[in-house]
Parts: C-alpha cells; sequence; structure tokens
C-alpha cells in the first residue's frame, strides 16, 4: 500500500531527533518556510531586521522544545498550522516585550507604535488582512516549487531552450502578456499547431505539479481542489482583483 506523503511527514522527521532524516529535514523544514513566515511578520508592522530576528526565533523555539515532535497531521492544512504556531510565538514574545519594556529592557516595535509613512510602505493592500497576505505568500511559493520542478524536468529531457521559450505561455501572472504562438513557432521551427500543442502539455504538467505541491500540505488529498481555490483567492485579493 502506498500511503499519501505530505508536508506533515517532513514535519515530524524534523522533529524527531532519532530520525535518521532528522538533520535533512530540518534544514529543508526551515529554508522552505522561512520566507512566508518572516513576509508575514514584515506585513504585521515589523521591520526588516525584527521580522528576521522573530522568524529565526520562532524555528529555534521548535527546536528547543521539539514542538514538530507534536505536530498533529489531523489538524488539517499544513499553512493553517504553521502560521498558527507562528502567530503564538508572536504573541508571546509581545507579552515579554511588553514586560520588558515596563523593566527598562529593549524591545520589538509593535504594529501601532511605528510611524504612518513606515506602515503604509507595508502594507500594499489596505484591504488585505496578514493572514491572506501569508495566503499569497504561500500559494506564491508553492507556483515557484512546482515551477522548479517543471524546468528541472525540462532540463533533463535536454528541452531547455524549449522550456524557457513556452514557459511565458502559462501566464502566472494572469497578465495575458505572452506572446502569440506564431512567433514561439517561428523561433523553435515548428508550425503553430505544434506549438499550441507543446503548450498545452506544459501546461497540464504544471498544472499535475502544482497539484502535488499542493496535496502535501494537505492531511485530505480530496481537498487539493479547495485549497488551490483559497490560495488563488489569497493572491487575487493581494493584487486588488476579486474570484470570477
Amino acid at each position: 500500500m502506498q500511503f499519501h506523503t505530505t508536508r506533515w511527514d517532513l514535519v515530524l522527521q524534523s522533529g524527531d531527533v532519532g530520525s535518521p532524516l532528522h538533520k535533512e529535514s530540518l534544514s529543508e523544514f526551515c529554508s522552505r518556510y522561512w520566507y512566508p513566515l518572516y513576509n508575514f511578520a514584515r506585513y504585521k508592522g515589523f521591520s526588516e531586521v525584527d521580522a528576521q530576528d522573530l522568524t529565526q526565533g520562532f524555528f529555534l523555539q521548535l527546536l528547543d522544545k521539539l514542538s514538530l515532535k507534536h505536530a498533529d497531521p489531523s489538524r488539517g492544512r499544513f499553512r493553517s498550522f504553521l502560521l498558527a504556531s507562528f502567530q503564538n510565538y508572536m504573541s508571546a514574545v509581545y507579552h515579554r516585550a511588553i514586560a520588558a519594556k515596563r523593566g527598562g529592557g529593549n524591545v520589538l516595535v509593535p504594529l501601532d507604535a511605528q510611524e504612518p509613512n513606515e506602515r503604509d510602505q507595508l502594507e500594499p493592500r489596505e484591504h488585505v488582512t496578514a493572514e491572506t497576505y501569508f495566503d499569497a505568500q504561500w500559494a506564491q511559493l508553492l507556483l515557484e516549487r512546482a515551477m522548479h520542478q517543471l524546468k528541472d524536468e525540462y532540463q533533463r529531457l535536454g528541452k531547455s531552450q524549449q522550456y524557457e521559450r513556452l514557459k511565458g505561455y502559462l501566464d502566472l501572472s494572469g497578465t495575458g502578456l505572452a506572446e502569440s504562438y506564431e512567433e514561439a513557432a517561428a523561433d523553435l521551427g515548428l508550425s503553430t499547431s505544434g506549438i499550441k500543442t507543446l503548450v498545452f502539455r506544459m501546461r497540464r504538467r504544471f498544472s499535475a505539479l502544482l497539484r502535488e505541491e499542493v496535496a502535501q500540505t494537505i492531511a485530505d488529498p480530496g481537498d487539493v481542489d479547495g485549497e488551490i481555490h483559497a490560495l488563488y483567492e489569497a493572491l487575487l485579493l493581494t493584487e486588488g482583483r476579486q474570484m470570477r
């Protein structure tokens, strides 16, 4: 029987010091999810340095307390678990900071204490919550991972030129600015119908890779479509657009 492998497996291996994959999994876990959490802290209004300290401190706490060992995959979405854990950590740091401030220590500056012009720079969309922004960053992470895998596959097949020429037709930005099929056909020495076939295959493969990435972050593989919908909506909201 083949079990569904998810990012929860990476979490549990990271927290199990007795696992032969502990160090490798831990390194992958921290490097992979550092940036979305860092951006969440920045969006909440912390400076670049303080956001770095918060993110680094969060991962160190996970290691020190072996919190990852007790992570529960039945909680569902991995991104929800990670963000909730980070928010709990930020709240604890904030309360410690308040206590330290009363005692005259140096503290992290909370959001409301920052200058308005600095806060505006950190919030590109006033109508978007920090949680939605995190979800959009999470979506971007999964898109980039799927794209990286797609590129690797084309390289292994000796089709790097084809990949570079056709990747724009995936239209990840939603701008619809890809060049005409005729131009790509001329560059690659193929017919227009041939280019359309290659683009169709690339889109289909990218979609499959993205679904695999999403499936690895949820407990139930049947929730893939719902998760993709939620992440896509978050991306649109951060860009000031709405779901059709």
